[in-house]
């Protein structure tokens, strides 16, 4: 990730978490959470864009990207929330306008319904949040995550980058896919990507799901049309269940908006944080 890099560090309950700063200390800030099995990387270009206007937060949850990763660590979404809250508080932030990907978006309910943090605005963007979630392949894994920790390098290199594939509609360029691909290689790198599946758990969103009708915030709900790994109908579910919630629909993009349709993403995150 030579056109990424995030310099800081902090020290979080689940492991040290790199960070970063862009755009201007005074400016109102956006904080930006990533989901899996992706890292900070995927919002670079988006990030960039905004850090014209605000001042731009961007970290790799612990367990993911470039933060730390480790035998017996906890990067379920309890942990990733609970780290967020450590950061809010590292950071000396109140009220931040926020957007959440995949399952950042899940982390930043989380963290909003049961940690009492306050957003100023919410931007959730094909976010994991109503069951029933996780693809065939995701749950299969998830069910035998030891069995694929034990994959030779070649077929776990192969497996990852399928996966990861998969999350774009129109296809991702090598010289992206390579560095999404890259945290989850080697030994510690393989161990890591099935342990965050195996914690992927489907209850701490079970948690939260029936708080939805109490959020009190504009919340704007982006969604790529051509989303196979959580239909675009989950979308115009989840702006029923938030109160006063407006939808934004991206065609042409699958999962991983921030690649296939990052100017109009840009463009949407840039009206309504604004």
């Amino acid at each position: 990730m030579r056109d990424w890099e995030l310099s800081r560090k902090f020290d979080s309950t689940s492991g040290e978490v790199h960070w970063d700063r862009l755009g201007d200390p005074n400016a109102a800030p956006v904080i930006l959470l990533h989901g899996t099995p992706f890292s900070s990387y995927v919002w670079r270009g988006v990030a960039r864009a905004l850090a014209a206007h605000h001042q731009v937060f961007v970290w790799d949850m612990p367990g993911y990207g470039a933060s730390a990763k480790f035998d017996g660590q906890d990067v379920s979404l309890a942990a990733q929330s609970r780290v967020f809250t450590e950061l809010l508080d590292y950071w000396g932030l109140s009220e931040p306008l926020v957007a959440a990907h995949d399952f950042g978006g899940a982390v930043a309910l989380r963290a909003h319904l049961l940690h009492g943090v306050r957003y100023r605005r919410l931007a959730l963007v094909d976010p994991v949040a109503l069951a029933p979630w996780g693809s065939p392949f995701f749950r299969l894994v998830g069910e035998h995550f030891k069995v694929f920790e034990q994959l030779p390098p070649n077929l776990h290199r192969v497996l990852v980058r399928e996966y990861i594939s998969s999350a774009s509609s129109p296809g991702l360029h090598p010289a992206v896919l390579d560095p999404l691909v890259e945290p989850w290689l080697g030994d510690d790198g393989q161990r890591a990507f099935y342990r965050q599946i195996a914690q992927a758990d489907q209850r701490f969103t079970d948690e939260i799901q029936g708080h939805y009708g109490s959020i009190d915030l504009p919340v704007m709900v982006c969604w790529g049309e051509d989303d196979k790994w959580i239909p675009v109908a989950k979308a115009h579910e989840l702006v029923t269940s938030i109160p006063a919630a407006e939808l934004h629909l991206l065609p042409g993009a699958g999962h991983l908006v921030q690649e296939d349709t990052p100017a109009e993403l840009t463009a949407a995150l840039l009206s309504f944080l604004t």
